[in-house]
């Protein structure tokens, strides 16, 4: 680094261009370490294998400085809370905090926050924060993601407080959230991992930020937060100043309410962008209601995609951008609403209504709506000795655009995970996985071809509960630019087509087939027939 970001008092000067990337290249490195710690300790498959996690840095005032390449849903919903998370607390070296509720800076329940703070000579520079998903979060099903009509059907809310103070574990507090559980020790592995993780992440940031001082680090932020925002901009600037609108519909809520919407009005000017969600329908019954961070997040994700790959992930690339839900809105839920698929299935759709507004003036840059769920599968047993528990997403179809059909059968948009091995399950859980397979003929139709979903088939050994938390079973996903729409989704027990959103008791020799949509087109067929032009 140059001399001006040396402690001795000389006044930090802006950094040059290579020593900015290299200043933004260390931050990320600092939080990919963190995540191979995590997923290198970590006790659950869905943490160690499907990678479920999150990492990042953060501000003294919880402003976001860099993340690494995660979960969109974890990070842009950290950064759209941690400010107000921060500065509720009265920080000492040494600290951590632990958090899950979503109305005070988390998602849903099984989305566990850790928060360390960052000293330089005795005064509070950085944070670093890890959230990760944990399959048992003391839930009313196994799985921890019921299909639930109160916050408290959903498992234990921890209001943000102090897991370590001053460096010392509070036992106590750590014994309250794993008594919720029923592997207790396996938690608690997790649990050991995040800290271990936070722990190593302060190391590494002491070491950038101890050699260039509080002031350097501070100017070096500021300096990466102007050029976050240019980069930003000028991304923004390709999208025709006006007044677009769009409309999608989730499923149902799982308690009766069906196509319920999400109304967008995106107004784009030379100040920047303003989306307002006022029309979207009322808070509901079931567990599709979010917290504004988690529309925050889909709505920073989208407008991220369209910034160059070199845009750093910190606020000031953020700042142009600004978004208005009514409270006790879907999408902006009161207390005690339910909202363990608002994270994973709501902010999903939240993503096709953003980028179907987008697609109005951009049709060759945004693709059609991708699978459009996470298809979530949740489950496990009660059996004393014997009780286990098990969460995963499963992916699908991508939606096509104008430079290529859609890959099929992968992970989209909010979650970035992985599938867990087919070894992995059948080693661990009393099941087998009887297909897993393509789903052939189920990517819409069009210019370039929607991606293909998924067919998951797995044959139970044992008794076991098991919950489904769907979207896309009612209508597929829309294609784009005169293309069509991907083929919905379908689960079905023992051949017999069951609701979206559904829980049902299996026993050994049981089947359950999660079958997930496929991606939207894009353009018309009759100009794939015209000009011999294939979805890949």
């Amino acid at each position: 680094m140059p001399d001006a970001f040396q402690p001795g008092g000389k006044t930090p000067v802006p950094l040059d261009p290579i020593d900015l990337a290299l200043f933004s290249s260390r931050l990320d490195a600092v939080c990919d370490e963190m995540g191979v710690i995590l997923r290198q300790a970590a006790f659950s498959p869905n943490i160690r294998d499907r990678l479920d996690f999150s990492c990042a840095i953060f501000d003294r005032c919880g402003l976001l400085c860099a993340q690494a390449a995660h979960i969109p849903v974890h990070l842009g919903s950290m950064a759209y809370a941690m400010a107000d998370i921060v500065a509720a607390v009265d920080w000492r070296d040494g600290d951590m905090l632990v958090l899950n509720d979503p109305y005070l800076g988390g998602t849903h329940l099984p989305d566990v926050t850790l928060v360390a703070p960052l000293f330089i000579g005795g005064e509070l520079t950085a944070f670093v924060v890890n959230r990760a998903h944990h399959a048992d979060i003391g839930a009313s099903s196994p799985g921890s993601m019921p299909v639930s009509a109160s916050l408290e059907e959903e498992g234990v809310v921890i209001s943000p407080r102090h897991l370590i103070r001053a460096g010392v574990l509070d036992d106590a507090t750590l014994g309250g959230i794993l008594g919720a559980t029923r592997n207790p020790q396996d938690a608690r592995g997790d649990f050991l991992a995040q800290i271990g993780a936070n722990r190593v992440g302060v190391r590494r940031l002491t070491g950038l930020a101890g050699g260039m001082g509080r002031e350097g680090f501070d100017a070096a932020l500021a300096d990466l937060n102007a050029y976050g925002e240019r980069l930003a901009r000028a991304a923004l600037a390709r999208i025709p100043a006006g007044v677009y609108g769009f409309e999608d519909l989730m499923d149902d809520d799982g308690q009766g309410n069906r196509d319920i919407p999400i109304r967008l009005t995106m107004t784009v000017s030379p100040s920047g962008v303003r989306l307002d969600f006022t029309g979207t329908a009322d808070q509901v019954a079931g567990n599709i209601n979010c917290p504004l961070a988690v529309a925050a997040a889909a709505v920073l994700y989208v407008f991220r995609c369209l910034m160059p790959p070199q845009t750093p992930a910190c606020a000031g690339s953020f700042r142009p951008i600004s978004l208005h839900a009514p409270a006790g809105c879907l999408i902006n839920a009161r207390r005690p609403a339910a909202v363990a698929a608002g994270n994973v299935e709501t902010s999903t759709r939240l993503v096709d209504v953003v980028t179907g507004a987008l697609a109005q003036v951009l049709p060759d840059l945004i693709p059609a709506a991708s699978h459009g769920s996470m298809n979530n599968l949740a489950m496990g047993s009660r059996a004393q000795g014997r009780a286990w528990d098990y969460y995963e997403t499963i992916g699908g179809g991508m939606g096509a655009g104008a430079r290529g059909g859609g890959w099929s059968g992968v992970q989209t948009h909010m979650t970035n995970t992985l599938n867990t091995p087919v070894e992995v399950l059948e080693a661990r859980l009393p099941l087998r996985v009887l297909r897993y397979a393509l789903r052939q003929g189920s990517g819409g139709a069009g210019a370039r071809q929607g991606g293909e979903g998924l067919v998951r088939e797995l044959l139970f050994l044992a008794p076991t509960e098991a919950t489904l938390l769907t979207e896309r079973r009612r209508r597929g996903p829309w294609g784009c630019a005169g293309g069509e729409p991907g083929a919905r989704g379908r689960n079905l027990v023992n051949g017999r087509e069951v609701p979206g959103k559904t829980s049902v008791l299996l026993q050994p020799g049981d089947a359950l087939t999660i079958e997930t949509p496929g991606g939207g087109g894009w353009g018309r067929t009759t100009l794939a027939r015209g000009r011999g032009i294939r979805g890949s």
